[in-house]
């Protein structure tokens, strides 16, 4: 495994930035195993420090690996609403073009900072059996890791492994580690099902739910901390992936209104924002924003890692790596998308000869990983695909999203099938480049469509979904590799 690392390496890390509302980690370079949890101040930092390994892996959280930009990213590019205009192959080019090959520096690069993120996860849990603090706050550092677990696991198993949609769980997922690992005697260690890592991750977000906060004291906390209803919308993607669209429903139930304007009634009072833009950017702290990595001058993503070096051409500080797709399947030709519609004249920018996303225009932007606006469109999809005909809660649950930034063209659909590609239609118009296209069309079991020079890619190919890293092949003897590579 890429996990051997020692425990003490996993406890260290630099964190969110100087202000104590994004809980910076202290400078400590060197601290003993049986000291990390021994105060209610260390284990803080311990705490903290999880949320540093989402965005990149504990070793150096400003890499960037995962939260911090390249995971949504290979989501958005291995779909087709974006071209590749740099062809450099550090930042994702065999990503977007399909030529992955176990020995590709993003495919080791994720699978290693992911379980490293797991391994301190892991230690964390393991840390609090003797912490010395209250049982309740306890159980609620837990919760953290446990949504934290469930968040790198359903990540990983999105790219190394077939949808759950295909033969209900049956095939080879990820490997799954609830024990720290702290030697080098650990390698060997077989693949779970798909089920099986599906049915830890929703274990994870069951107790998260049972054991988290209401709420946290500031805004900015409510964003970046895991809360009651940071794990219930959580759940409603997972379900989403699952194909089990009555689970969807019953727990997105539990945070949004029967009827419009939609809120959460309890805990974080969570609601779309009125003006779409406001939930992106340096700003990113309202009620629609459920769970979000948050970046500093002090804490940046790292080079050639932040969605706004990806999606910015040079003109306007980013690397110009990836420009919106104006032709042929890219959202940005579909009718649908309306010229007045706010999130096409706010976001979408021609610069040069060039179409760019514009939702991130600077290296400190939050990272959305959650957004209510996403839990309504869970919701509608899923009361779309369990009602015959127009479900009328479903065509409100989307025309709110819509409609917040196109009022004057409002749904009308006349069938269930109108009805549902309308729903997911509007998910690539809304979640534009936050990380759910490819998600969107393997949890389906649709091609990834052909954009520019590269031909779709059909569900049969061994393309679609990633290798297992070379990295892991050549110390686990018990790991099988996926058909084709």
């Amino acid at each position: 495994m890429k996990i051997n690392i020692t425990v003490l390496l996993l406890l260290i890390g630099a964190l969110f930035s100087c202000n104590k509302d994004q809980l910076n980690l202290l400078p400590q370079t060197d601290i003993d195993e049986s000291l990390a949890f021994s105060t209610p101040e260390r284990i803080l930092l311990q705490v903290n420090g999880m949320y540093a390994a989402a965005k990149g892996g504990p070793a150096s959280p400003s890499i960037g690996q995962i939260y911090a930009g390249r995971y949504p990213v290979y989501q958005d590019i291995r779909g087709e609403e974006f071209i590749n205009e740099t062809a450099n192959g550090v930042t994702n080019l065999q990503t977007w073009n399909f030529t992955l090959q176990s020995s590709t520096n993003e495919v080791q690069n994720l699978w290693n900072a992911g379980y490293q993120a797991i391994n301190r996860i892991n230690t964390v849990l393991k840390g609090l059996e003797n912490a010395p603090v209250s049982d309740v706050l306890k159980n609620q550092y837990r919760g953290e890791a446990r949504f934290l677990r469930a968040l790198m696991y359903h990540s990983l198993v999105n790219l190394y492994a077939r949808p759950y949609t295909d033969g209900n769980g049956s095939n080879p997922g990820v490997i799954i580690y609830t024990e720290p690992q702290s030697t080098l005697g650990n390698n060997n260690k077989a693949r779970s099902t798909v089920a099986e890592v599906y049915t830890l991750i929703l274990e994870d977000l069951n107790f998260a739910e049972a054991n988290l906060p209401l709420n946290y004291s500031t805004t900015s906390l409510n964003v970046t901390r895991a809360h009651r209803n940071t794990a219930i919308a959580y759940k409603t993607r997972i379900y989403l992936h699952m194909g089990q669209y009555a689970d969807v429903v019953t727990e997105a139930n539990k945070i949004v209104s029967a009827a419009g304007p939609f809120v959460a009634a309890t805990g974080v009072q969570h609601k779309l924002e009125p003006d779409v833009t406001l939930v992106f950017g340096a700003g990113g702290q309202t009620l629609e924003n459920i769970f979000s990595m948050p970046f500093t001058t002090n804490n940046l993503p790292g080079t050639q890692n932040s969605l706004n070096q990806y999606y910015s051409p040079g003109a306007a500080g980013g690397n110009g790596d990836f420009s919106l797709n104006t032709a042929g399947a890219g959202i940005l030709a579909n009718p649908a998308w309306s010229a007045t519609d706010k999130r096409r004249t706010s976001f979408v920018q021609v610069i040069g000869t060039k179409t760019w996303l514009r939702k991130w225009t600077a290296n400190t932007d939050y990272v959305p990983v959650i957004r209510y606006a996403e839990v309504l469109l869970n919701l509608a999809e899923a009361l779309a695909r369990t009602n015959a005909g127009v479900n009328a809660r479903a065509l409100q649950l989307v025309n709110a999203v819509h409609q917040r930034s196109d009022p004057a063209t409002p749904f009308s659909p006349a069938t269930q099938a109108e009805l549902i590609n309308v729903i997911l239609t509007e998910r690539r118009i809304e979640l534009l480049g936050e990380g759910f296209r490819s998600m969107d069309l393997t949890r389906l079991n649709a091609p990834l469509p052909a954009k520019g020079t590269v031909p779709a890619i059909a569900p049969t190919d061994s393309q679609y979904i990633w290798p297992i890293p070379l990295s892991e092949i050549l110390v686990n003897k018990s790991v099988v590799q996926n058909p084709g590579y």
